[in-house]
């Protein structure tokens, strides 16, 4: 398994109920597809630096794990399905 980090922006307009639902999906198809969810975030409201879906602020979210090679686009598709997801961005760790 190798290691990911995965950062992702809602809307500032969303609820917290919809904003933990947005993480506990995440972690949950992380751990449905083998991987290991090492650290968790909290998220964070921020000024953007540009302009995203006509939203100045946003909502951001991090999440470290592990997870097999062949599951990270099975990740990233379950991630671009979500409506509450403006935008993402999964990278490689270091080892």
């Amino acid at each position: 398994m190798r290691p990911y980090e995965l950062m992702y922006l809602c809307p500032p307009t969303i609820d917290e109920e919809r904003l933990g639902a947005v993480s506990e999906r995440i972690q949950q198809t992380i751990a449905n597809l083998g991987g290991k969810v090492e650290k968790v975030v909290p998220n964070q409201k921020r000024r953007l630096a540009y302009e995203v879906a006509h939203h100045r602020d946003g909502q951001y979210g991090v999440v470290e794990f592990s997870l097999p090679t062949t599951q990270a686009r099975e990740l990233e598709r379950t991630i671009r399905l979500t409506e509450d997801i403006l935008r993402h961005l999964v990278v490689r760790r270091d080892e």
